[in-house]
């Protein structure tokens, strides 16, 4: 919290008001869910469902009435069961039903909170899982890119409100 409390501190300093806030927040450890100890439960939940609602409660006085986004990025672990992820994706799934509960919470004030569930992404943490390579060969043969696009300025004013909005060209881990 105290460092969620600094960033709000320096963003105040700069800034009058928020209108977006993206958690994208993702940490966790890639070993069987029965390896697994009560630090690392704490640090997956903390890391990735704990922090948006900090965010959240921090952001809620500089979102003008009637407006701001809160987007929160998770992953296919929250709904699907892949090895050696059992703690991030139960701590994704927390997220998803923050998210759900803020949306119903925030929207009376015009507050749309949404979640982003991004399918594979090559980022650092890709290169623990031992069929990384496997996994973007299959995705990049599917898409046929790298890189997609997922929103506009049209498409930004959908009114989705707590929906999980899942861009995964279907992949499996």
């Amino acid at each position: 919290p105290a460092s969620v409390d600094e960033l709000f501190v320096e963003l105040r300093k700069h800034f009058d008001r928020i209108d977006i806030i993206v958690s994208n927040a993702a940490s966790g450890v890639l070993k069987p869910t029965t390896e697994m100890t009560l630090k690392h439960w704490r640090w997956c939940m903390e890391t990735n469902a704990l922090a948006l609602n900090l965010l959240a409660q921090r952001a809620l006085p500089l979102i003008p009435a009637g407006s701001g986004r809160i987007i929160a990025l998770s992953s296919l672990g929250a709904s699907r069961a892949m090895p050696h992820y059992g703690f991030i994706g139960a701590s994704k799934a927390a997220l998803e039903a923050l998210v759900r509960s803020l949306a119903q919470e925030l929207g009376p004030r015009g507050i749309r909170v949404n979640t982003v569930s991004a399918g594979v992404v090559d980022t650092d943490a890709l290169a623990y899982f031992p069929n990384r390579d496997e996994v973007l060969a299959r995705v990049r043969a599917r898409l046929g890119a790298d890189l997609v696009v997922l929103t506009g300025p049209q498409e930004a004013e959908m009114s989705y409100v707590g929906a999980r909005l899942a861009v995964t060209g279907d992949d499996e881990v």
